[in-house]
């Protein structure tokens, strides 16, 4: 069982869910209405800003992607780009890195695999730059060897469903869209600051993707309602297929999905009253991201398995689930692992005992050893998907 302080903090965490819940319910938050806009965290989220040094290894830096929306990104950057055992000697002690400038033409560029990471908070709550969430892409950035790359994806009621799922398929294909400007890479699209545009001078190329990014070996990673935003993502990139090109979407991780159905599994009837995040809390979430004429607990985006869904499983990508053992929605995702399973698609279950709902990265304020077994349980296995594909450096 989860010891007295997790049993205490996850006390105090329900008693304000529960009130945020409540007050996103009041009259202010008209589900017959959305922001197109929207927003992307809470005033009561601790959020952290970003650092363009690189602190304990990885450099951050936000972007808004989108002028029509909040949508925006944290990009993690780990200092292992510099391709040397010891990278922080290629920069000067508390610099700025200088891959807001991408390096002169012909300096060697050490290219990474790009994972985008949707966070968790029942789609209601949560943010890409929370200092949880912070923590726990810089921890993800160091051990997979990869740039993270952080999604702010607007939140409900404000703006309910599909507005979370159309921008993580905007920042699919904005990622797509990076991948091609940086392939314009000659004299003519670089200007005198080492920027690159594309030929109508409209769009630059965003640099640290741009200078390290290798969008050929792209892995989704979701937390909670993120893994149900990774989980459209992925099968969206599976329909557009080659259309994507580019990217490539390599695997994907799936932490403890938010996902639920009109038919109840065993743990969400034995564990309905689990740690942190309840049912009874989590339907409320749920009344307050589905528009009321699309409420159904066996929608799309709360259950993978609902009747319809096309492509088939067997198209899937690979897929690492992971659940706790105290969570009330663990039975559906290991269910889904199954099913992918039958089709041939590689898709392991990590089962953490004593653990909690979000406790891999909740880490912030749990301060578990699991959370950090955890990541390096999914970067063992991120890392046969993300290996080496042709040279590690471009020119």
């Amino acid at each position: 069982m989860p010891g007295l302080t997790v049993k205490l903090r996850s006390l105090f965490f329900k008693y304000h869910l529960k009130q945020q819940l409540q007050r996103l319910s009041e009259p202010q938050f008209d589900r017959s209405k959305s922001d197109t806009f929207g927003i992307t965290s809470r005033p009561e989220e601790p959020l952290v800003p970003a650092n363009p040094v690189f602190q304990d290894g990885v450099a951050t830096k936000d972007i808004h992607v989108d002028p029509c929306s909040a949508l925006s990104l944290r990009i993690f950057l780990p200092d292992s780009v510099s391709g040397s055992k010891n990278s922080m000697a290629d920069y000067d002690a508390g610099a700025v890195y200088r891959g807001y400038s991408p390096l002169p033409m012909g300096k060697r560029y050490r290219k990474l695999p790009v994972m985008l990471q949707f966070h968790g908070g029942m789609f209601v709550s949560g943010s890409n730059e929370s200092a949880a969430n912070d923590a726990f892409c810089r921890r993800m950035a160091k051990l997979c060897d990869v740039i993270v790359v952080a999604v702010g994806y607007r939140l409900a009621p404000e703006s309910r469903y599909p507005a979370a799922f159309e921008d993580g398929l905007k920042v699919l294909n904005w990622l797509a869209k990076q991948a091609n400007l940086a392939s314009l890479r000659s004299v003519r699209n670089v200007d005198v600051n080492g920027r690159i545009y594309d030929d109508f001078g409209a769009s630059t190329a965003e640099p640290w993707l741009a200078a390290h990014g290798d969008t050929s070996r792209c892995v989704l990673l979701g937390v909670s309602s993120g893994a149900n935003i990774a989980d459209f993502v992925a099968w969206k990139a599976v329909e557009a297929g080659k259309l994507l090109d580019p990217v490539k979407v390599v695997a994907r991780v799936l932490l403890y999905p938010f996902f639920i159905g009109s038919i109840p599994t065993k743990s969400e009837i034995k564990l309905a009253n689990s740690y942190f995040y309840d049912k009874a809390l989590c339907m409320l979430a749920w009344k307050l991201f589905l528009p009321e004429k699309e409420f159904n607990l066996d929608h799309p985006a709360a259950n993978p398995l609902s009747h319809g869904r096309k492509p088939s499983l067997k198209y899937m990508i690979p897929t690492l689930m992971v659940v706790a053992e105290h969570d009330w929605m663990r039975d559906r995702a290991i269910a889904y692992s199954e099913e992918l399973r039958k089709v041939n698609v590689d898709a392991p279950v990590l089962d953490y005992k004593d653990a909690v709902h979000e406790f891999a990265t909740l880490d912030v304020l749990l301060q578990t050893p699991k959370a950090q077994a955890c990541a390096e349980d999914i970067a063992i296995w991120v890392k046969k998907y993300i290996s080496l594909r042709g040279h590690e450096f471009s020119y």
